[in-house]
């Protein structure tokens, strides 16, 4: 599960940093430290959720 789970994270981790990362700018937040810490902010997220759902999709509740 574990490969999964890193597999998992490049997708949704790419997903939720360019969401955070689209957020920011729409808020009007243009600074480069700003967008930085939204695009890790959003890789950050994303291991606890890739491995939420790995663990669906492996079946092990």
């Amino acid at each position: 599960m574990f490969r999964l789970t890193l597999i998992l994270h490049l997708f949704i981790g790419a997903t939720l940093s360019g969401v955070a990362i689209v957020a920011v700018l729409v808020a009007g937040y243009g600074s480069g430290m700003v967008i930085a810490g939204a695009a890790l902010a959003g890789f950050i997220l994303a291991f606890p959720v890739s491995h939420l759902v790995a663990r669906a999709i492996s079946g092990d509740e």
